[in-house]
């Protein structure tokens, strides 16, 4: 069964009733294909119960507030430098943090050489198998290409404009 709550206020002669009150009591709607007629048989007034949350509240202010700012001239150029040295900022942390992970993966790059300097010592004199050798070759080469690669990029991204 469909039911339609609405807080409607009915018009009496003695003033407004606050009570609200089920609408399928009163109009009895009838359901065809999504649409739904309604038909009083008294004359109501529909009052909009209105509950906004907070945060709602304080986004449409934000936005009223940014809009009005967004007017001012000093506070356009002010966020214009905010966004440009924002932007500076990024590209330098960028370029940091490339640094830093091409020099880590070259460090366990160079641990990884030193491991297979080892093991192709004991592979030589027959205490190990080439199996762990070529493995920390593979490791020496895939971390080396990864150190490597990570200051092509910011070689790359340095070099424009």
């Amino acid at each position: 069964m469909l039911e339609l709550w609405i807080h409607v206020v009915p018009r009496t002669k003695s003033g407004l009733n606050r009570q609200p009150v089920n609408l399928d009591a009163i109009f009895r709607p009838t359901v065809r294909r999504r649409r739904c007629a309604i038909v009083s048989p008294q004359a109501v007034k529909i009052e909009a119960v209105n509950k906004v949350s907070t945060l709602r509240k304080l986004g449409a202010v934000a936005r009223v507030a940014s809009q009005q700012a967004g007017r001012s001239r000093t506070f356009s150029a002010l966020m214009t430098g905010a966004r440009t040295t924002g932007r500076s900022f990024g590209r330098a942390a960028h370029q940091l943090w490339l640094e830093v992970t091409g020099t880590i993966f070259l460090a366990m790059a160079f641990f990884g050489a030193a491991a297979g300097v080892r093991e192709y010592m004991k592979y030589s004199t027959g205490h190990t198998t080439a199996g762990r050798v070529a493995i920390t070759v593979c490791f020496t080469l895939a971390f080396a290409w990864f150190g490597m690669s990570s200051f092509w990029k910011v070689r790359r991204k340095s070099q424009r404009p």
